[in-house]
């Protein structure tokens, strides 16, 4: 059965980096699982840290980054269907893989093996859903599956959404994402919260020094609505509020340093909540060197 080596943690962790490393070392590849690295366009806001991925004179292969235009959609489902084409290279090749990435949903999902599907848009299935309520419709939501993500129930277009991928897959079980039996080794980068909260207020303010507002104004020149960016949230929705006039340069800084500090303080929760679901993630001192984090993944591989 093949591994999957997966490297998580909070934003500002050095993910990158890590598995950039252990990459180099042990011949592997990198499958990015993060849901706004893969559009094009959006680097600095997104934190790719393409630099990272050459090293020692090598380049990392990597994937599942810059693979759609910023006016697509992309969720979960894409990303199982995209991770098992990825997966399913590398392994051909002998090589090893390796995820990283810090949206709690898109790990999870892997790690976990979620069961999801797609559906054509259809019509008269949306308007036979018209006479309920949305406290019937999520209730008939949870009758067929459990609420993973529950952003499918924050609006009615979103519930309505759901329930036709549910009910379409019922229908249609080959409409199902299968992925590979594999084996998972889950690793995480753990620093004591005032660290992190240090290292994400130096990281905003050198991504800032670096042209992220500049990067927001071309995605806003080349067509991207800013109320698309805004959908983004963090980093696209705050530097768009303060290009549209709506908010000063300390008052950009200091909100979306804020709002960063509680993203972060969400994937933690999303991952202790993997380990309360029977995910096993071995926690690495952030305070060792880069060196010292990789020979710890090498001697920890099950």
């Amino acid at each position: 059965m093949n591994k999957l080596i997966t490297i998580l943690g909070p934003t500002a962790t050095g993910k990158t980096a890590l598995a950039a490393e252990v990459a180099y070392r042990i011949g592997g590849e990198i499958i990015s699982a993060d849901s706004r690295q893969v559009f094009r366009g959006m680097d600095l806001g997104t934190g790719k840290d393409l630099a990272d991925y050459h090293l020692h004179g090598t380049d990392i292969p990597y994937h599942l980054i810059d693979i759609c235009d910023p006016a697509e959609e992309y969720n979960a489902y894409r990303f199982l269907n995209d991770f098992k084409t990825a997966y399913e290279g590398i392994t051909a090749r002998g090589r090893q893989p390796i995820m990283c990435g810090g949206t709690g949903l898109y790990v999870d999902a892997v790690v976990r093996g979620y069961r999801l599907a797609d559906a054509p848009i259809d019509p008269d299935y949306r308007r036979s859903l018209e006479p309920y309520s949305d406290e019937e419709l999520t209730a008939r939501l949870a009758s067929y599956v459990k609420l993973h993500n529950h952003t499918d129930t924050e609006t009615r277009e979103r519930l309505v959404r759901a329930l036709e991928i549910q009910e379409f897959a019922d229908r249609h079980p080959e409409a199902y994402t299968h992925l590979p039996e594999m084996q998972h080794c889950v690793f995480g980068i753990s620093f004591p919260r005032q660290v992190i909260i240090d290292r994400i207020g130096s990281r905003l303010q050198q991504r800032l020094d670096e042209g992220m507002t500049e990067e927001v104004q071309r995605l806003i020149d080349s067509g991207v609505s800013p109320e698309r960016l805004m959908r983004f949230g963090l980093e696209y929705r705050h530097v768009t509020r303060f290009l549209l006039g709506q908010c000063t340069r300390e008052e950009l800084f200091r909100d979306l340093f804020t709002d960063i500090r509680r993203f972060a303080k969400r994937q933690m929760t999303w991952f202790r909540r993997m380990e309360r679901n029977g995910v096993r993630i071995q926690w690495i001192d952030g305070a060792l060197p880069l060196d010292g984090k990789a020979e710890f993944i090498l001697t920890h591989l099950q």
